[in-house]
């Protein structure tokens, strides 16, 4: 290609809009423009490196067996009702009607049609498994998008559903996919992390998302580099001997027990955070519990955990086995504690369920809400003052604990989601009706995994963990071209007589190479090729035309090599196979 024949703008400034380094770079070096909020339009640099991504993806599903389909973008309402999913994804979903008033929604995801297409297709056991795929465009109305193609509306997503009929099937062809995602990020070079992950509303019972470790993430993973534990904050064990800060066991010794000083009341007025509570009374966060009220499945519950703690919503949920739970509002509050929000405790709470962390088992003489107006109570210890349900692991882990595994020091560090595998079971195709005929003549649901990639993050973390101060350095895999020739005075007819020979020799051998033919100074080609990040720039300069010797520079490592004309392909072909 020639760059005067295409469309490459690129912005000397960052642009004020753009957070994340991969936006900032992707608009910068003409990879994208922004249309509205969410919705970004591919340049020809951007979207030849959007395609090279694709092709690897495509490779590696057709080598683990999985065969192509493409599906609508627009689902009928009534196949996300079937499943009940339409109510969980609420207002993240765009809805439509045509012009008979019928109800639609563009899709965020694909489980529902493909699982209809499945049951209307599939009838006996002799055609599973089976593993259907698409690359396809999606639509989330996210309420807050973000870092450019991190965090769009609409985005293009590969993903998979493989349909086999019992979890012996499901587990090969999850170990398929999971072999063949961690070939597809190696090929795109990007550093992964393949981590236990909750499933969230796509339902089933194991999954595992592959993340890239980027400041730009919104996601926090926890990983041991002693022993490769890695883990989403909704999966990260914490020990319970991760919780013996305070280890007085109350609920075992009486004679520590009855030394234990008496509840105290005490006014606290208008104080009702923890940070507040704890400057107020001059105690130390990790002697407070909150007291955090839920409606779980219609009934009430109290979550206790450590004041210095956060609790995690996914581990409450799990631990209660509840299909729903929302924190209760003030009216909510006020009716199940007699006190108002910022004041509950669980001191002389009944008809509440009461759910503690771990680590509230070992807090001596805590300082709790008296579920009364500006009042909280001194001195309360646990199985003396008020008892548990259920002591589990309900807060996020903290870079002070130790990892689950190993014990060794423990890492929390913000990454990007690039993929997902989930073990589905049954959840889709009991709603939907896939079912198959087996060997004995029974009905029986088909086992369903499911598999994404989100096909624009490969790009944005790409570039978040490859570049510099001069802009991005590709990996060789999806660089929009490998080789750009800069020829520095295009305007000498030798010099562009021989960049134009050198460039159509190597198109013909397959190289897959731009030539810059601007009648621009050599700076500004030199910033443009920098900035955008080819892995390889031939530079035709003065030395060509006196000793028919090219420069070439390796973006990543500024490596500079003088090469004679008639070895350049030879050189070439050594560098990029070492990239």
């Amino acid at each position: 290609m020639r760059y005067t024949q295409t469309l490459i703008s690129t912005l000397k400034e960052d642009p004020a809009e753009a957070e994340a380094i991969s936006h900032k770079l992707m608009l910068r070096a003409g990879l994208i423009r922004k249309l509205s909020s969410g919705f970004y339009s591919y340049l020809p640099l951007g979207l030849r490196a959007l395609q090279k991504a694709e092709n690897i993806v495509r490779d590696e599903m057709n080598k683990a067996g999985a065969v192509e389909v493409l599906l609508p973008s627009i689902h009928p309402l009534e196949l996300w009702q079937k499943t009940g999913r339409f109510e969980l994804l609420g207002e993240d979903m765009y809805r439509l009607k045509d012009r008979s008033e019928k109800d639609f929604v563009l899709g965020p995801t694909h489980e529902e049609v493909i699982t209809s297409l499945v049951a209307d297709e599939i009838k006996s056991y002799k055609s599973l498994p089976i593993n259907l795929y698409q690359i396809q465009t999606k639509f989330r109305d996210e309420p807050r998008p973000r870092f450019g193609i991190i965090r769009s509306r609409e985005f293009i997503m590969k993903d998979a559903y493989s349909f086999d009929k019992d979890e012996q099937g499901l587990e090969k062809s999850y170990k398929k996919m999971y072999d063949a995602y961690c070939s597809i990020f190696k090929r795109c070079g990007l550093p992964y992390l393949a981590v236990e992950a909750d499933p969230g509303f796509m339902g089933g019972n194991v999954s595992c998302e592959f993340m890239v470790l980027s400041e730009s993430g919104e996601d926090i993973v926890a990983h041991c580099p002693k022993c490769g534990y890695a883990a989403s904050m909704d999966k990260a064990e914490v020990a319970r001997t991760a919780n013996r800060e305070l280890s007085l066991d109350f609920a075992r010794d009486k004679q520590v027990e009855q030394k234990l000083p008496p509840l105290e009341e005490v006014d606290t007025p208008g104080v009702s955070t923890i940070e507040k509570v704890s400057e107020f009374l001059k105690v130390s966060p990790k002697n407070l519990i909150k007291t955090l009220i839920y409606i779980a499945d219609d009934k009430p519950v109290a979550a206790l955990v450590r004041g210095d703690h956060d609790l995690n919503e996914t581990k409450l949920k799990r631990a209660l086995g509840a299909a729903n739970i929302a924190m209760a509002d003030e009216k909510a509050i006020q009716k199940i504690t007699g006190g108002p929000l910022g004041f509950s405790g669980p001191v002389g709470l009944k008809g509440v369920t009461i759910i503690a962390d771990y680590s509230v088992e070992n807090v001596a003489n805590a300082v709790v809400g008296a579920n009364k107006k500006d009042k909280h109570l001194l001195n309360v210890n646990i199985n003396r003052d008020f008892k548990v349900d259920k002591s589990v692991d309900i807060r996020n882990i903290t870079a002070s604990d130790p990892c689950p595994k190993c014990a060794a020091p423990i890492k929390l560090d913000r990454a990007v989601e690039l993929g997902h595998v989930f073990k589905l079971g049954t959840r889709y195709t009991k709603a939907l009706k896939a079912e198959y005929l087996d060997e004995d003549g029974k009905q029986k649901p088909m086992i369903m995994g499911c598999y994404g990639i989100g096909i624009n993050r490969i790009l944005a973390s790409a570039i978040e963990t490859n570049s510099d101060k001069d802009g991005i350095t590709w990996p060789k895999s999806i660089s929009p071209y490998e080789v750009a020739i800069l020829p520095l005075n295009i305007e000498n007819d030798e010099c562009k007589k021989a960049a134009e020979d050198i460039y159509e020799t190597l198109t013909k051998k397959g190289f897959d190479v731009i030539l810059d033919d601007r009648p621009e100074r050599a700076g500004i080609k030199f910033k443009d090729a920098d900035l955008i990040g080819f892995p390889i720039q031939l530079i035709i300069g003065k030395n060509f035309l006196k000793e028919r010797k090219a420069e070439i520079q390796v973006r990543k490592t500024k490596e500079k090599l003088e090469i004679k004309e008639n070895e350049i392909e030879i050189h070439l072909k050594k560098l990029l196979d070492n990239l």
